[in-house]
């Protein structure tokens, strides 16, 4: 294929970690001379950079391969990376007859020479971890925040998890690389810069230049951002060191993500935690003693074998506490080759599903009512789009985490300029803010 005249369109699933891959895969495509297309209908070749983490995660990526066949009759490639090349293509592969290539984990690089290819009728595979840490990336996330993934794997084998299986042992980036790609980031105008791995606070641990992630992090605001934001923190690793740095450093948002996973120490144990409900609860203290300021975020497993009633109300009772400012609730996926797939008291998916529901409703009881507390105040936000059916802006407040937390919709005598931050006085509380700001009030 002459690559100057070949369309390539991407499509990303799955999470921020795998956005920051399809970037850069983007950039690597772009940079051998293809033409990319955010229309994968125009698109000679559709990548397809896929999750494979859950049950769901799976049934997305066949759907939407399925989905881009339509296209092959006008004689279109399809390509598929990621998770579901590194979990099932061995033994799918001959069946998904759709699929053009697969392409392995980290094996991005290849995709220029995998294209060449294509024309010749012979179907590819490429597998393995590789070597990926290109700075150059195509930002797919609006240009005013960004996402820096600074490792890759996991080495925490949680009983549920497929991660480590799929994505291998957890491998720090070189930190001299991670400067220099949010260097290009910040040069390129992005703001805010959202530090993300499966475990970033194992950052560092298998480098043999004792780095960690604080060291990161003071590196990091050295840089021309605004806010540096910390996602994916594992409660037992978040240090006295990394708090104090983030109540110190005034570019570190007063916010973190721990994944909790739950709250009874029975549980914690079958999952293979490390922590349990005196350790968490003690870390939540400790980090709002030294940062009274600061938002929590978490996410939960409900249904895991064996939970029982008294587990699940520890759990709910847990979060109508308050401890979790904004939380994600995820109904335990039974994944095969996982130790918690082969216990034997699994619970009905019914009982998974309505456990669920009722905690997402004490979680939202909880934001509505730390959100009255907030009315008659202002609060500074980024605004970064229009609800057309609402009539109202968009302003994400600096105490939240863009696509997953709460938004605050608001009015304005102005034109707002995306990514740019405005004071917002609140008028109106419950589980979404409203309020109205003053062009006067603009955030520098």
């Amino acid at each position: 294929m002459n690559s100057n005249s070949v369309k390539v369109g991407f499509i990303s699933l799955g999470c921020d970690k795998n956005r920051v891959d399809t970037e850069k895969a983007i950039a690597i495509v772009q940079n051998a001379g293809y033409r990319i297309t955010d229309d994968v209908e125009k698109a000679d070749i559709i990548v397809i950079n896929t999750c494979a983490f859950i049950k769901s995660a799976v049934k997305e990526a066949v759907n939407t391969v399925l989905e881009a066949a339509a296209r092959k009759k006008e004689g279109a490639k399809i390509v598929v990376t990621g998770c579901f090349t590194e979990r099932y293509a061995a033994e799918t592969a001959e069946e998904f007859t759709e699929v053009d290539a697969f392409v392995g984990m980290n094996r991005y690089n290849e995709l220029p020479e995998i294209f060449k290819n294509l024309g010749n009728g012979e179907r590819m595979y490429t597998g393995g971890e590789g070597v990926f840490y290109p700075a150059a990336r195509v930002l797919t996330t609006p240009p005013h925040y960004a996402y820096l993934k600074i490792a890759e794997g996991c080495d925490n084998h949680c009983t549920y998890c497929t991660i480590p299986s799929i994505r291998g042992k957890f491998r720090s980036e070189p930190q001299r690389s991670l400067v220099d790609e949010a260097a290009r980031l910040s040069e390129d105008g992005v703001k805010e810069l959202i530090v993300v791995a499966q475990d970033t606070t194992k950052y560092g641990s298998d480098l043999k230049d004792g780095s960690n992630l604080t060291s990161l992090l003071a590196e990091l605001c050295k840089l021309d951002f605004k806010t540096v934001r910390l996602l994916y923190a594992y409660p037992e690793s978040v240090t006295d060191e990394l708090i104090d740095f983030i109540a110190d450093e005034p570019k570190m948002a007063k916010y973190i993500d721990i994944p909790l996973q739950h709250i009874s120490d029975r549980v914690l144990k079958r999952m293979g935690r490390r922590t349990d409900s005196d350790a968490i609860r003690a870390l939540l203290r400790k980090l709002r003693a030294r940062i009274p300021e600061i938002t929590v975020r978490s996410t939960f497993i409900v249904g895991f074998p064996g939970e029982s009633e008294e587990d699940f109300e520890l759990l709910k009772a847990f979060i109508a506490e308050g401890n979790i400012d904004y939380a994600g609730f995820f109904a335990y996926s039974r994944e095969e080759g996982t130790p918690a797939a082969r216990m034997a008291d699994q619970i009905p998916y019914k009982v998974k599903v309505a456990r669920q529901r009722a905690v997402e409703k004490e979680e939202a009881k909880v934001v509505a009512r730390k959100n009255e507390a907030l009315v008659g105040k202002e609060v500074e936000v980024v605004y970064e789009g229009i609800d057309y059916n609402r009539g109202r802006f968009i302003g994400r407040p600096v105490f939240a985490a863009p696509t997953v937390d709460p938004v605050i919709y608001f009015t304005a005598d102005f034109a707002p300029q995306v990514g740019k931050n405005y004071m917002v006085k609140i008028t109106r509380g419950g589980f979404y803010l409203s309020g109205k700001a003053s062009e006067a009030d603009q955030k520098e």
